[in-house]
């Protein structure tokens, strides 16, 4: 079956520079005979070379699974709820039938070392902001996934937002969007502060619409645009927290 029907088609930026290894690895048991990845000894990491949508939409699933790892690990154990999250992403975003070859690929990442720092330089290179974006609000979501973030995580997660290149701010308004629905966490989330006039809040509002728009990530395919849904959801109920809770219309 070859690489199966999930990630199909060759994989993109991905097999170079410090990715190149781990893909390799992780990916080897899903491919069979002619068929197998060949290493490039990290050729093309910096080419500047084109790549196709359905290779840069590969790279992108490759990446998430990797810091899906990374984020799992982050506080000393791997927990249930986080393995039933990135389950649930899954099939939710591509399909019962994406699962076996996605935990392969998740398995075989939990049991390496993950250089985060150069990792994250390499996703930086090649994806654009609103992609990176997606792809931390999906890490937010692992570490969410019991209900609380710890400490720990949260360092973590700064982390891989400042390796990843998102701004502080950007970052603590995708942390808040898994803090609950107070009022506080709305002002995080549309990166204002509580001091901010109405019209402010309404034109935060109209810009992080646009900034997280799903389409913004279109060219990953109909199952990541899909995904980005809850990102803007969230936004929007953010804002509507903050008009109630000012009465304005």
């Amino acid at each position: 079956m070859g690489i199966g029907k999930w990630i199909t088609g060759a994989i993109g930026w991905a097999l170079g520079g410090p990715l190149g290894g781990l893909v390799g690895y992780l990916l080897g048991s899903l491919f069979e005979g002619d068929n197998a990845p060949q290493g490039n000894g990290g050729a093309g990491y910096a080419s500047g070379g084109a790549f196709t949508a359905n290779e840069q939409r590969n790279s992108f699933l490759v990446s998430l699974l990797v810091l899906s790892a990374a984020v799992m690990k982050s506080d000393g154990k791997v927990l249930k709820s986080e393995l039933e999250y990135v389950k649930d992403f899954i099939r939710r975003s591509f399909g019962e039938y994406a699962l076996p070859q996605a935990l392969q690929i998740l398995k075989a990442a939990l049991e390496k070392n993950i250089d985060l720092p150069q990792v994250c330089a390499q996703i930086k290179l090649y994806m654009d902001p609103h992609q990176r974006l997606q792809l931390f609000h999906y890490l937010v979501g692992i570490a969410n996934a019991d209900g609380h973030v710890s400490q720990v995580e949260v360092t973590d997660l700064k982390n891989i937002a400042l390796y990843l290149g998102i701004p502080a701010q950007e970052a603590e308004s995708i942390l808040a969007m898994f803090g609950g629905a107070d009022v506080n966490s709305a002002y995080k989330v549309l990166e204002i502060d509580p001091s901010a006039t109405d019209e402010e809040v309404k034109r935060a509002y109209k810009k992080m619409a646009i900034k997280h728009h799903p389409d913004k990530v279109e060219s990953l395919g109909e199952d990541v645009k899909k995904a980005a849904e809850e990102k803007f959801k969230a936004i929007a109920a953010a804002y509507e927290t903050i008009r109630k809770e000012r009465g304005f219309n």
